[in-house]
């Protein structure tokens, strides 16, 4: 360096050495300065050398690239030396073994249930068991432990990561309702072994990629699970050479459809250990069950039916095939198992207290025998399915069921299909027992040992893995019927299939025609026995009675229906409706009169609907109302007179079903003057209204439905219907049951499951709306209703009347009714966008599994082992067929010759019925006509000549065609007397027939025999179809042929004598035209003979017809060029080689139909998959992502809309009282308001923004298939009838005032509240999902704002208020 320092004095810096001391150099002032003079003396040597790329390279793959030993740890010189740290227990961790997948443990029974040597329980004499001796049973026997084994749950697995009851609790707050972050608990019956499906391809299960690389094939790049995988390049070749005698190609079998080694032997391995059916399973003695395994085995046959000709195909190897494969069909034959048992075990009723020593609990009376039976079975931790008549005594089973879980210290879950019956349960119950109660709006003591819920909710627990569902022994499914309706009826089948394995059922039912059917699948989905018992037999027997015109007419009586009752109510009606007749003053129908109210301002909400609930709004019954209709007042007599005939009969109380909201406020209406009650009565209805109705406030308490309401039951009468307030439902219910109400007009919704029987039940008519459309009352919804009637212990006998207004019913009908079967129990089971996500979310799920066990898919998955063992005999049969066909031709084309058949036929299929119907067609079928037919006895197209034409008697055409196959033997009758013996030359001569000289024949002429002239025939066939024989050295068959079996008509004729060919069966005649076939065979070497011309010849006027015609025929030309088409033995080749395609398909078929492909709802799956990935809820790989999770979270409302609406953010700016009134849309379900609901433009704005969003879904799933039409989706799911209302009622309004503002019922408003508080919570959970804490905040002031006065009253049921009035009163 030189820097100009100090002026004018230059100098120079420099170092010295490798110790680096610096030295200055003062350098000459004149001297020049130059770049050199800069640099220091000595220039050090770099530190290391140059290095290069290649170097580097190397160093790299030394160092960290290559396994070599450390020479600095690992030297000889060191070995020995101790170090000052334990080094292997800090500085390297031991790998420890794995932990173990499962392991074998002991089962512990409590004392109880422990069983001795023999199988009885300690102390239980052998003798209480039948066919068992005494002597063989030691009662001093140990009980000894059975061992299981059990699955190894590691400390890390949680309900995050982990489907097994074993894995570790959750956060408290997650006990009772899970979280839709938990995995369900794995449900019971479903085969996890084959779980590894899911993530490991088929390929590497079954061994298709070791066979694939073991013929040449690439190794695989991607392995399962993963989206990228490694190329390692092809594997190095190498020779494998097995034995000749061993050795069978693996590519031949595999195309043949036998099973692979790896399956049979895993087969073999779990079926190992499958239990011999007893004999009391393999026998059933009821009716319903023959009936039902009748019905299954027609259908199992379906399959052979369809395919008789491969009964014919493998008949001969048959025997060799089933030989073979005798311990698959032991193995199949269990898996065809019964697994309901309908036989009443004998002995349990007459020895039921020493068989159940020491009961959970006791009852006050004598147990019924099918009670008896299912404690008995309950007490072994067995399944049950009580099927029996309303009020015969159900609900008993249901109690001992809770007992035993107080006893056993477990939990028992009673689960009803609405919350009314959940809320009269949890009453009823907990004076026994230990309850709980879980519904949508409620939880009451969640820690409770028996929990009471709705359906819903138990699915919702499955669903989101609460870990309450551990503790569950006992799920009691009340009201199994409901499985019938078409909207929930999916969740009683979601709810079965999804409980874990541990968890007993016990289902209660009105008697159905298929319990058993029912049942079975019950049991062949969870893998466990269900008892089936029950009764018949009614409590209270019922009399039917007709009434008409002041008078009952009994038409049935102890379930025998008694004609004569409607003869007599006929010749009543005929005598009434006479004379009036005459004087032309007939009856107007009972429906005719004013449409108005009965009262009420004009105001919105008092339309066209006569009030609603007993006038909500208007409260005044004026002159404008319906009782100005003659028709109307007629009615009202009758009324009149009906109440006071049961009133002089003792037949009160009395439950008259009308089947709509509005006739039920009608006939209450028409008793304006009744009064039933006494003094005292009326004064315990008072004092038991004013407690109940205390609780409401201010205006609530005055609210028009109310007051009338109670004005009503102070005179004995009573309306209940879905349009009441739930408060109003509760005391009508209540004060039924004390029997102070002697009149209720009900809908159906009090049948079903409200306890609360009475002396009679009466219809007002058959007619229903089913929300669709209207139809006559169902044989099973009459004995429901009818059930009512009889109350246990007070009435010998229950009546039921049938109200005949202006006319007698049809006999038919009414037998129909009364003594027609209940409905069946059918699946209701359908795909929800709810459940495919849910089951997506746990790897050891799969939507498949849950279609497969599903009601719907029983009789398919139960055939399952009979279609397994056909298809064992087809892959068997196919793996005898697969020998090569010799041809004596060279190398055979019959496989190109049957493809060209098979295009034919089906060409043929499309023409032929056309072509044949065609006049030109019938008249070319003369007699003499070359014909080409293929038949089952000549399956090949083969020449043939029409030997007579149809006609008025005979409709089928007789061909004489060739048969190059093997020739049945057919005895020839022709040349032969009666006798048998041979006719002679001169007898021959003078019948016509001569023999030519020998010198004057041709070849041709060369042993065949001649006519002279040919004779008319007297019609008589005396040869039997098919007719075989062989002349001129190949074989003929004459056959009748129908139209369908016509392959081509030819433009050639010969010459034939037809009374020879089919009345003396001539040889020289059939000889005659077999040669004149072979000679026009010769002539036509390449092809076969020209056929007529379509538009010539046939006159065929359609082209398209035409255009298939004329290309079969190309075929056929392309079939007889074919060296197949003259080959002596096509015929068997090619029978050979449909046979074997016939295998084929049937295999392939089979195949298909054990897959997941075959299920009635795939199709409707894939769609919806494709709909999911559209909106991204899932990804291409099926994982479910953020959007996916937050629309599980949604169940009150359409999951896809509610999810949309959130990520578009469409709620951000409303506020709360917005927002709950726009979600109000997606949980009212009236279809129609009488008023257009006024809204604010920032509401209708967001209203109009959400039903785009509905109509975009609703073309997402129409454009992937799936049977929806956008705008009838938007508009069903979205309705936005009660907008006006819930907001207002958010802002403060009083319910009143809310009322006015729709013609929506009050109980209607009350449930859609209600119902918009489970929506908040949802959401609110959304929010917590996607980590929107201003939507959560606002989700939660907008459930407050809507959570007060009577909308969220307690239930009475709740609150104990009926046990508080009785002990007052």
């Amino acid at each position: 360096m030189g820097p100009n320092l100090g002026g004018e004095l230059p100098f120079r810096i420099g170092w010295t050495g490798y110790s680096g001391h610096l030295w200055v150099e003062p350098r000459s002032s004149t001297s020049q300065n130059s770049p050199l003079d800069d640099l220091p003396d000595l220039i050090l040597p770099p530190p290391f050398p140059a290095e290069t790329p290649e170097q580097i390279r190397k160093k790299i793959e030394d160092e960290y690239l290559s396994i070599s030993l450390d020479d600095e740890l690992d030297s000889v010189a060191k070995t020995g030396k101790s170090w000052d740290f334990d080094w292997y227990g800090e500085g390297l961790r031991r790998l420890e073994p794995s932990q173990p997948q499962v392991a074998v443990v002991p089962v512990y029974e409590p004392p109880f249930r422990r069983l001795n040597r023999k199988g009885l329980k300690i102390g239980i004499d052998s003798t209480q068991i039948p066919n068992e001796t005494s002597s063989q049973t030691n009662l001093n026997d140990p009980w000894i432990p059975g061992y299981e084994q059990v699955e190894v749950v590691q400390s890390s697995e949680g309900a995050h990561n982990s489907s097994s009851v074993l894995r570790r609790p959750g956060p408290p707050d997650h006990f009772v309702r899970g979280s839709s972050g938990n995995q369900p608990f794995l449900p019971g019956g479903f085969d996890f072994s084959q779980t590894s499906e899911r993530y490991v391809s088929t390929g590497a299960v079954n061994g298709e990629w070791l066979s694939e690389i073991l013929h040449g094939g690439p190794l695989q790049t991607i392995p399962p699970g993963f989206k990228r995988g490694l190329d390692l390049g092809a594997p190095e070749p190498f020779l494998f050479k097995p034995q000749e005698e061993s050795y069978v190609d693996m590519s031949s079998t595999r195309e043949a459809g036998s099973a692979p080694f790896d399956d049979l032997f895993r087969k073999a391995w779990e079926e190992s250990d499958i239990p011999e059916d007893t004999e009391e399973e393999k026998e059933l003695s009821d009716e319903t069950a023959e009936d039902e395994e009748k019905d299954t085995s027609t259908q199992l046959s379906e399959s052979r039916e369809q395919d008789p000709e491969l009964d014919i195909i493998f008949s001969d190897i048959k025997d060799e095939i089933l030989s073979s494969l005798q311990t698959d069909q032991k193995k199949d034959a269990k898996k065809g198992e019964v697994w309901a048992v309908m036989e009443a075990i004998p002995g349990v009723t007459e020895r039921f207290s020493e068989l159940v020593p020491d009961m959970a609990m006791t009852f006050p009376f004598e147990l019924d025998a099918f009670q008896k039976e299912a404690i008995y079975h309950l007490e072994r931790n067995e399944s049950v399915f009580v099927a029996a008549h309303t009020s015969a005594g159900k609900t008993v089973v249901a109690e001992y069921a809770f007992a035993l879980a107080t006893k056993h210290c477990t939990r028992a879950v009673y689960t009803s299909p609405i919350k009314t019956i959940s809320n009269q349960k949890f009453r009823d119950f907990s004076d026994k027992f230990d309850v709980g109660l879980l519904t949508g709006d409620v939880s009451l003591r969640p820690e409770a040992s028996c929990l009471i819920m709705t359906t819903e909710i138990l699915r919702s627990m499955l669903y989101k893995g609460a870990d309450i569902v551990r503790d569950i022994e006992w799920v009691i499914f009340d009201e199994v019927h409901y499985v019938n309706d078409v909207e929930r009826g999916v969740v009683w089948e979601e709810v079965i299939i999804m409980l874990p394995e541990h968890v007993n059922m016990v289902l209660l039912s009105a008697t159905v025609p298929n319990t058993f059917e029912f049942a079975d699948w019950i049991g062949r989905t969870k893998k466990k026995k269900i008892y089936v018992t029950g009764t018949t037999r009614r409590p209270v027997p019922l009399e039917h009675c007709l009434y008409y015109s002041g008078e009952l007419y009994k038409i049935c009586s102890m379930e025998n229906f008694l004609p004569l009752g409607i003869k007599e109510a006929r010749d009543a009606h005929h005598v009434k409706t006479a004379p009036k007749v005459a004087s032309g003053g007939a009856a107007q129908g009972r429906g005719a009169g004013n449409a108005h109210g009965r009262g009420g301002g004009p105001g919105r909400g008092n339309t066209s609907h006569g009030g609603k609930s007993f006038g909500g709004k208007g409260g005044n019954q004026g002159a404008g109302g319906r009782g100005s209709s003659g028709a109307w007042r007629s009615e009202t007599s009758q009324w009149y007179s009906f109440v006071n005939y049961l009133l002089k009969k003792g037949l009160l109380p009395v439950v008259v079903f009308c089947f709509s909201k509005v006739r039920c406020d009608q006939s209450s209406d028409s008793l304006t003057a009744t009064d039933l009650t006494t003094s005292s009565e009326k004064s315990q209805i008072k004092v038991f209204c004013d407690t109940a109705f205390s609780r409401l406030k201010g205006s609530d308490r005055r609210l028009p439905q109310v007051v009338r309401v109670e004005d009503l039951l102070r005179r004995g009468i009573g309306v209940h219907h879905a349009g009441l307030l739930p408060i109003v439902k509760e005391v009508v219910e209540m004060l039924f049951c004390r029997g102070v109400i002697k009149v209720l007009f009900s809908t159906e919704t009090f049948a079903m499951g409200v306890n609360a029987p009475a002396r009679t039940v009466a219809f007002h008519s058959f007619r229903k709306h089913d929300g669709k459309s209207f139809r006559q009352i169902l044989p099973g919804e009459y004995t429901q209703m009818a059930g009512r009637a009889g109350r246990r212990g007070l009435d010998k006998v229950g009546t039921v009347v049938v109200m005949c207004w202006d006319d007698i019913p049809e006999e038919g009908d009414l037998r129909r009714l009364l003594t027609g079967k209940p409905t069946k129990l059918e699946s209701q089971f359908r795909l929800t966008y709810s459940m495919i996500l849910n089951l997506l979310r746990v790897e050891e799920l799969k939507v498949e599994d849950m279609l497969k066990r599903s009601f719907a898919e029983f009789h398919a998955q139960r055939a399952l082992p009979e279609q397994q063992q056909q298809l064992l005999e087809r892959e068997g049969a196919l793996s005898k067929m697969n020998a090569t066909i010799d041809c004596i031709l060279g190398e055979p084309t019959v496989e190109e010759y049957y493809a060209l058949a098979i295009e034919a036929e089906k060409l043929g299929e499309i023409v032929q019925e056309t072509v044949m119907q065609s006049r030109a067609a019938q008249q070319a079928l003369s007699q003499g006509r070359v014909v080409i037919v293929k038949t089952p006895q000549v399956p090949v197209p083969s020449l043939g000549v029409v030997v007579r034409a149809p006609s008025g008697t005979n409709k089928a055409t007789v061909v004489l065609a060739l048969h190059r196959g093997p020739v049945p033997i057919t005895p020839l009758i022709a040349t032969s007397n009666a006798t048998g013996s041979v006719l002679s030359t001169k007898k021959l001569a003078e019948e016509g027939y001569f023999i030519s000289r020998k010198e004057n024949r041709s070849l041709d002429d060369e042993y065949s025999v001649s006519y002279g002239s040919s004779r008319k025939g007297s019609g008589t066939v005396k040869v039997t179809f098919p007719h075989y024989g062989t002349a001129a050295g190949i074989g003929y068959v004459a056959l009748e042929v129908e139209n369908k079996n016509f392959v081509s008509i030819c433009k050639a004729k010969i010459k034939i004598d037809p009374a020879r060919l089919l009345e003396d069966v001539n040889v020289t005649a059939y000889s005659s035209a077999i040669r004149q076939l072979l000679l026009l065979e010769q002539e036509h070497t390449d092809e076969d003979p020209p056929a007529l011309d379509p538009l010539k010849d046939l006159k065929l006027n359609d082209l398209d017809i035409v255009e298939k015609y004329r290309k079969r025929s190309a075929l056929l030309n392309r079939m007889a060029q074919n060296k197949c088409h003259r080959c002596p033995k096509l015929q068997e080749h090619y029978v050979v080689v449909k046979n074997q395609h016939l295998l084929q398909e049937r295999v392939k078929q089979l195949k298909f139909e054990l897959s997941d492909a075959a299920l009635q709802q795939m199709p409707d799956f894939q769609q919806r998959i494709e709909v999911l990935q559209e909106v991204g809820c899932i990804d291409a790989d099926l994982v479910v992502q953020l959007k996916g999770r937050v629309a599980c979270e949604i169940n009150s409302g359409d999951e896809l809309i509610a999810t949309e609406c959130l990520f578009d953010n469409q709620l951000d700016d409303l506020d709360p009282a917005e927002t709950v009134a726009l979600l109000s849309a997606l949980v009212f379900q009236q279809e129609r308001t009488a008023s257009e609901p006024l809204l604010s433009p920032q509401l209708a704005a967001a209203k109009e923004r959400l039903y785009m969003t509905a109509v975009r879904l609703g073309e997402i799933q129409a454009h992937h298939g799936l049977p929806i039409n956008a705008v009838d989706f938007a508009r069903g799911t979205l309705r936005f009838g009660l907008v006006e209302v819930v907001y207002e009622w958010a802002k403060g309004t009083p319910f009143a005032d809310i009322c006015e503002l729709t013609d929506v019922p009050e109980g209607s408003i009350v449930r859609t509240i209600v119902r918009l508080d489970e929506t908040c919570r949802e959401f609110k959970n959304a929010a917590r999902i996607i980590g929107d804490s201003s939507l959560f905040k606002k989700m939660e002031e907008a459930s407050q704002a809507i959570k007060r006065d009577i909308v969220f009253a307690a239930s009475l049921y709740v609150t104990g208020l009926s046990a508080t009035t009785t002990s007052s009163s």
